[in-house]
């Protein structure tokens, strides 16, 4: 039939094309990210992740050209983690989540490790590193200052360094006090405070103990000395991120930052900006009502760094009088509960986009809250996908449930196919006419067999997205050798699955979960009959291979998700099937394959 031949021509391309981008694209983007996880894991391991004693001071930071925000420095780099953070005074932080400190010089938060996530599945592996010292090569910082008229004294920037009030601990149930004066008499008195997860508050109060008015702006600043290695994937945004104005969600590459070198949207009156990664963000809240100049900026003056930061309109503060504004910052996992708190408790606009459910996020944020909630009741990532392809395809039922039988009953037309064939011979007008009239005569859908295909491609995209965006997958067990549902299967039959001692390329990684969904792919294909013609019956036999060798470099639930689908989905078709009097071709289709060996001729 004319349909079924450009149904399988789209599928052979299909094919070729999926080919072609898991060869060129995304095994070298595996490759790229192992190495990144290995660098990561032999920088991590190196660094010395106890908070080093107060004392030092750091040099002045030159402001950037054109802005009243400072830049950052453009020093060389040094690979002593324990000499950076021993270089000036600190305050130690210490909540359920984080750890770290914050550099008494310019109240830096420039040192930040999260304690619930580990560089690799083994708890026993470093703390992930979210914020370094700048004088490090993976210099990484979040800063709040003011800047102003230098005839009102100094005010507090990069350089200024601060005093403690108080305890020098930072804890959610003790804020720390800092406190700076000028030689014009202007007091700046900072509460840093912070919650049990990730969002620090920057309260500060500016009283003017002099005789004139004082105008001064507030800035806020993210500045990252360094670029990941696994940015610029086509299903995921890193690197320079802001809500704000009348552009609302800005997604900046790295790329595109580096071209334009200096990007200033419209001023804004409330939102957010920052710098995001794939499981982690650092981002700046202004306070509210108070305008604000966003920008994003890339230096290349000797070190590289990206920069996304903000400055307020003028603040005046009479004589006598104290202003206190307050920022926000959030610095941590993007973890979807926290995130959604965060934007309804502090009225954040779109804080939620932090995270990147793409343009299809109203199939896959559902997705993501019934995977999760199946996780609470069943304890596990993995029975939680389980369980959720079994409710997917009780929604999906009744189009699933026609679809089978309309290819039971076009099974069933067989005969009467074949007798049109015969009739017209290679008249392929007459042939699609009385096609037509039979379909029509019998009520069948002649493409109704590729609504079970395409039903679950948003699904399968939904499903792939929530796994590689969402940090609570990250790292999530299923049973037996799959420790991280977000992570290909480790395994692979090249190396009889790791009972040989060498390791494969990643071309060749085919482990036991992507076989598995091979198989099921087999003999659902095996459910109909062959196709007559040679080229579709080629396509038909190479499909489950190309399948299986495409779908093993994806994450373990995706291959577990679509190996469970494929057996539910041979169960269904075969109930219908029965049901309506057509015969199951599987059992003939595999006894052939081997009645086709034996007819061989022997040498």
């Amino acid at each position: 039939m004319e349909n079924n031949r450009n149904f399988f021509i789209t599928i052979a391309l299909s094919i070729l094309i999926l080919t072609v981008w898991q060869v060129f694209y995304m095994n070298p983007r595996i490759e790229r990210q192992r190495e990144a996880t290995r660098i990561e894991q032999e920088r991590t391991a190196q660094q010395d992740q106890s908070v080093a004693s107060p004392g030092g001071t750091t040099p002045a930071i030159p402001a950037a050209p054109g802005t009243g925000v400072p830049g950052a420095p453009a020093v060389a780099p040094t690979e002593d983690r324990e000499g950076a953070l021993g270089a000036s005074g600190r305050v130690r932080i210490d909540t359920p989540s984080l750890s770290g400190s914050i550099n008494l010089t310019g109240a830096r938060l420039d040192d930040l490790l999260l304690k619930n996530y580990h560089v690799t599945v083994d708890d026993s592996s470093p703390n992930i590193d979210l914020l370094n010292p700048a004088s490090l090569p993976h210099g990484y910082y979040a800063e709040v200052g003011f800047t102003g008229p230098t005839q009102a004294g100094n005010f507090p920037g990069p350089d200024t360094v601060w005093s403690v009030e108080g305890s020098p601990v930072l804890t959610p149930d003790e804020p720390v006090r800092l406190t700076y004066t000028n030689d014009a008499g202007l007091t700046f008195i900072r509460t840093i405070s912070v919650d049990g997860n990730y969002m620090f508050t920057f309260s500060d109060a500016v009283s003017n103990g002099g005789a004139e008015p004082v105008a001064l702006n507030s800035y806020g600043r993210v500045t990252r000395f360094f670029k990941p290695q696994t940015a610029s994937i086509y299903v995921l945004h890193e690197g320079l991120i802001g809500v704000t104005g009348e552009e609302g969600l800005q997604e900046i590459d790295y790329s595109d930052v580096e071209e334009d070198k200096l990007i200033t949207p419209s001023k804004s009156a409330d939102g957010w900006l920052g710098i995001t990664d794939k499981y982690w963000a650092v981002a700046l809240v202004p306070a509210r009502g108070q305008s604000f100049q966003p920008r994003y900026a890339y230096f290349d003056d000797g070190r590289t760094r990206y920069q996304s930061d903000f400055l307020t309109d003028t603040i005046t503060v009479a004589p006598g009088q104290t202003q206190t504004l307050e920022t926000l910052l959030f610095a941590g996992a993007k973890e979807v509960a926290p995130i959604q708190d965060y934007q309804a408790e502090r009225n954040i606009r779109q804080f939620d986009l932090l995270i990147d459910w793409g343009w299809f996020y109203f199939i896959t944020k559902p997705m993501f809250y019934l995977i999760d909630w199946l996780y609470r009741l069943l304890g596990n990532f993995g029975l939680s996908i389980l369980a959720t392809t079994v409710i997917v395809k009780a929604i999906f039922f009744p189009l699933a449930n026609k679809s089978y039988k309309s290819m039971a009953n076009m099974k069933k037309m067989q005969p009467a196919m074949l007798e049109i064939r015969e009739k017209y011979g290679d008249d392929r007008m007459k042939q699609q006419q009385a096609m037509m009239e039979l379909y029509k005569k019998e009520k069948i859908n002649p493409i109704a067999g590729c609504w079970p295909i395409l039903i679950q491609i948003p699904v399968f995209f939904a499903l792939y997205k929530v796994l590689y965006i969402t940090i609570e997958m990250r790292h999530a067990p299923f049973f037996g050798w799959i420790q991280d549902l977000a992570a290909p299967d480790p395994t692979s039959v090249f190396n009889l699955f790791g009972l040989l001692p060498y390791d494969v390329p990643s071309f060749l990684l085919i482990g036991v979960w992507p076989l598995i969904m091979g198989i099921t792919m087999f003999l659902q294909m095996r459910m109909n009959p062959t196709p007559p013609d040679p080229t579709q019956a080629m396509i038909f036999n190479w499909m489950p291979v190309v399948f299986t060798f495409m779908l093993a470099t994806f994450p373990a639930g995706l291959v577990i998700y679509w190996a469970w689908n494929n057996t539910l989905s041979i169960i269904q078709q075969g109930i219908i099937m029965k049901r309506q009097g057509a015969k199951i071709e599987l059992w003939d289709n595999l006894i052939g394959l081997f009645k086709k060996k034996d007819k061989q001729p022997a040498e």
